[in-house]
């Protein structure tokens, strides 16, 4: 089946759980308020599109394209962002419900996660430098050989960093957040 190139469009409350989205490079498009749950997203290429108040619950992303696309309100539980296409892999979230997603070894240099629920989220051997993490929910979130240089974190909580294992140069944390820097000495902070 051929490809489709679409551009400039506005995909509005459309639900692709049964029917897939047409496989195809999609550029400066908008899906508003619509379901991509548990759907087939693969080999798909989004530039500089915007989803707003979707869902992309376990939607499958192998070899998916995601450059310069802006996430807002949207639902993405279960993601696994590590089986995009990684070649200039550039997105941003706002608002979003990330839970349980997975960025495993995945370069997210200075990408800006604003008001985000990122419980349970994978961020094992990531590159975050630079990045913003605003006002987000850490908790459970799994930081492991994890690039935090530069990252500004002084909004967010419940995360739990240890300094030993990952690489915090320079980041930045919010003096109620450091009991999250220290929890691995088994220390009292009053």
């Amino acid at each position: 089946m051929p490809k489709v190139y679409i551009e400039d469009q506005v995909f509005e409350k459309k639900n692709y759980t049964s029917e897939a989205l047409p496989k195809g490079e999609y550029e400066n498009c908008r899906f508003v308020n619509c379901s991509f749950a548990n759907s087939e997203l693969s080999e798909n290429i989004f530039l500089e599109c915007e989803f707003e108040e979707c869902d992309l619950s376990l939607a499958k992303l192998n070899f998916t394209a995601f450059r310069d696309v802006l996430f807002k309100s949207c639902k993405m539980l279960g993601l696994g962002f590590q089986d995009c296409n990684q070649l200039l892999l550039s997105v941003q979230f706002e608002n979003c419900q990330l839970k349980l997603a997975s960025f495993y070894k995945l370069k997210l240099k200075g990408t800006k996660f604003r008001n985000c629920n990122l419980q349970e989220v994978d961020f094992s051997e990531t590159d975050l430098s630079g990045s913003i993490l605003d006002d987000c929910d850490l908790s459970r979130t799994v930081f492991e050989y994890t690039n935090i240089e530069k990252a500004d974190l002084r909004s967010s909580f419940n995360y739990l960093i240890n300094p030993e294992i990952n690489k915090v140069k320079k980041a930045k944390f919010s003096l109620s957040g450091v009991a999250g820097l220290l929890s691995q000495f088994d220390i009292e902070i009053e």
